[in-house]
């Protein structure tokens, strides 16, 4: 199963370091039920990049709870044994949790296929967008309208041999 987690780039840095990304349980995005019936759609391809801009707001969210971070959204995709990530059946429902899975156990960075990462040219848009984010949250438009700004930004695909120029 493939697996998307949400990191900055402090969190890769630190995984590079450890060679893992964590301990676990982590919270990643994956093709769910409940993403594929938010989504409306069979092609795995559509539905895998769902996962991934999932992962992406999320990465979002944590660069807006650490505002010492650089202001580049981060996605470590990696490959799982299937039953080793799952939904939270009573969140399946949750807009908030469309396509969110718990990795048990340690996640080495050996099992990463790949690192989507925004551009330089990204980060005064993210870093708005995470500014926002908590007022996107509770409804107001305009903030709303900063944080699709910074989803209008496509992650850059990185392979796994990059990482250290990354950090």
């Amino acid at each position: 199963m493939r697996v998307y987690v949400p990191l900055t780039l402090s969190g890769l840095a630190e995984a590079h370091r450890a060679g893992e990304l964590g301990t676990g349980p982590l919270v990643a995005y994956a093709v769910t039920p409940a993403l594929r019936e938010w989504y409306l759609s069979d092609d795995i391809e559509e539905l895998e990049y769902a996962a991934l801009n999932r992962a992406a707001l999320a990465s979002l969210r944590l660069l807006a709870a650490d505002p010492a971070a650089a202001r580049r959204r981060v996605v470590v995709a990696a490959d799982v044994p299937d039953g080793a990530a799952a939904a939270d059946p009573d969140r399946g429902l949750d807009p908030a949790a469309l396509g969110e899975v718990r990795v048990a156990g340690p996640l080495p960075l050996a099992k990463a296929a790949a690192v989507h990462v925004d551009s330089a040219d990204a980060e005064t848009d993210v870093g708005a967008a995470a500014e926002v984010l908590a007022a996107a949250d509770g409804g107001d438009d305009d903030a709303q309208f900063v944080v699709d700004g910074a989803e209008d930004h496509e992650l850059l695909w990185y392979a796994t041999q990059e990482i250290p120029n990354l950090v």
